[in-house]
């Protein structure tokens, strides 16, 4: 299969995240957002959204959406529960990730990180610093009740919210304010198979 990412996106290094841990073969196919390369007509024709993270299977079926790719990937894997509420509690914390979390710290990492914080987007970047900490202050009160987001145990939960997380530095959110979560971190770090944003 291939999958069409650039891994400085917290949305598809989560994919490829969980592509090591679960050591599946495929093929990673960078593409570069901020040279048009999801705007070609040929990219559109897989991704009518133009829009990546995009899995390609093998028989030629498309799938967008991190959090959907995710799911499908994992399907039958320690990270996604068989047990229906498990399962939505899955989903819950997807959701909150993709509502509440990712529009605050990933959107002002993109204007601090890829855009060099430019001065016609400075109102802006900093409009996203009070939803993005209501977001960590979330995540804080549930890891310092549990080791992961849904409990005992590492979940898809875990990838999704890590992806972003780990570099809400770099959108300007310092995390020494949230113990519980830098210690999540390090636990994400140590599972056997984790590979970094960079590697």
């Amino acid at each position: 299969m291939k999958i069409y990412g650039d891994t400085q996106s917290g949305n598809c290094y989560k994919i490829k995240l969980l592509a090591a841990l679960l050591d599946l073969p495929h093929q990673w196919i960078d593409i570069d957002i901020l040279e048009g390369e999801t705007r070609t007509e040929e990219f559109l024709e897989k991704n009518p959204a133009g829009q990546i993270p995009l899995l390609e299977l093998e028989d030629g079926r498309l799938l967008s959406e991190s959090n959907a790719i995710l799911n499908f990937l994992a399907e039958g894997s320690r990270f996604l529960p068989e047990d229906a509420y498990d399962r939505a509690r899955v989903l819950q914390w997807q959701f909150f990730e993709q509502y509440s979390h990712e529009p605050y710290i990933a959107v002002a990492r993109f204007i601090r990180h890829y855009l060099g914080l430019p001065e016609d987007r400075r109102e802006e970047y900093e409009a996203k610093q009070e939803g993005g900490h209501r977001a960590l202050s979330v995540m804080e009160k549930q890891l310092a009740m549990t080791p992961y987001l849904t409990g005992q145990s590492t979940t898809l939960a875990d990838l999704s919210l890590y992806a972003y997380t780990h570099v809400a530095h770099e959108g300007g959110f310092d995390l020494a304010a949230y113990p519980a979560i830098r210690a999540w971190l390090k636990r994400i770090e140590a599972l056997p198979g984790y590979v970094g944003m960079d590697t």
